[in-house]
């Protein structure tokens, strides 16, 4: 039997379809939510319909005892976490000058640190075990910069710092620790920027389409994958096109 995966925020969008596709692929998969348990359930109950195991956790990704407790969980419900998609984020779209000093700490409380702590978490028996895998969702904003969602941009770019970093120092113990960086992806935080502003964006996007949660969770799977053995601190950017 696989050990398990832990994707944080798998209630919906690219987490949930990351979460089913993986199940795909065999593991046992820890749904990580905050707010929508109903979401969440539903991601769990289609994980068990393809064969597999599923946990439901509430945690607050900012909070590293939140984050230890659940791992906890999922190591004595499931087995242990051997795989990691730090998935769960929030964003903002405003001007720099009027994003106050709270919303700038939460953004990358949820976005960066987020993913310090479930790795934490999650290490301890990645490296008594010498193997584990790590995938960190950024965003094509963390390579290019984004008006307007400065600190969404911000916390994007460092988290493909930190994968890099971490996988310089992890790679002697075995683990890999790789990137997705998404384009414009047919989700609820491009759903609300308006049909008029959807429509730019695809029309910017050289493919001519939104990429799906589906397309996003493929590029996962293949960095989880044996397939992918050798790779390690990498960004694969799934955009159709758009920064090139």
């Amino acid at each position: 039997m696989r050990p398990c995966a832990l994707v944080t925020g798998a209630s919906r969008g690219i987490g949930r379809a990351v979460a089913l596709t993986l199940a795909q692929e065999g593991w046992d998969i820890c749904v990580n939510f905050l707010e929508r348990s109903d979401a969440a359930e539903e991601t769990a109950q289609r994980v068990r319909a393809l064969g597999r195991r599923a946990l439901v956790c509430q945690a607050d990704v900012a909070s590293e005892t939140a984050v230890s407790a659940m791992v906890r969980r999922a190591n004595e419900a499931l087995g242990p976490v051997e795989l990691l998609v730090n998935n769960a984020g929030i964003s903002h779209q405003g001007l720099f000058q009027d994003t106050d000093a709270a919303l700038w700490d939460r953004i990358l409380a949820v976005n960066l640190t987020g993913a310090r702590n479930a790795v934490r978490a999650v290490l301890p028996h990645m490296l008594s075990e010498k193997r584990g895998c790590i995938v960190n969702i950024s965003s094509i904003w963390g390579l290019r910069g984004a008006s307007c969602e400065v600190a969404y941009a911000c916390s994007k770019a460092a988290l493909i710092g930190l994968t890099r970093s971490l996988a310089l120092e992890l790679a002697p113990s075995g683990i890999r620790v790789n990137c997705v960086a998404p384009g414009c992806i047919e989700t609820d935080m491009v759903r609300v920027l308006g049909a008029e502003t959807r429509a730019m964006l695809v029309e910017e996007t050289p493919l001519g389409r939104l990429g799906t949660p589906e397309d996003i969770a493929q590029a996962v799977a293949f960095l989880t994958s044996e397939k992918a053995s050798f790779l390690t601190g990498q960004v694969l950017t799934a955009d159709g096109g758009f920064i090139g």
